[in-house]
């Protein structure tokens, strides 16, 4: 399952709303069979690969964006992901 995009708006964050959304992912991929959950994020995005990093996701790879703009700026993309146990 790829978990293409998550957000919680400025003033919620810091009140677990982030950490429920994303057990709600993990739990919906883990009833429909799939194996992991993986999702990319920006280097800048501290706070939000802390997160996932405390949900359980492992980093997997960075790369730099391939753009023009990615390579210019040196943007590294994240991917995290999370294995699900098939025994669950």
């Amino acid at each position: 399952l790829v978990l293409k995009r998550m957000s919680v708006r400025r003033g919620y964050r810091g009140q677990g709303i982030g950490a429920a959304l994303g057990s709600a992912a993990l739990a919906f991929a883990r009833q429909r069979g799939c194996r992991a959950v993986v999702l990319n994020t920006l280097m800048v995005q501290h706070e939000a690969r802390a997160l996932y990093e405390r949900l359980g996701f492992r980093r997997h790879r960075q790369y730099v964006l391939p753009t023009i703009y990615g390579h210019l700026a040196n943007c590294t993309i994240t991917t995290y992901r999370y294995e699900l146990d098939s025994t669950e």
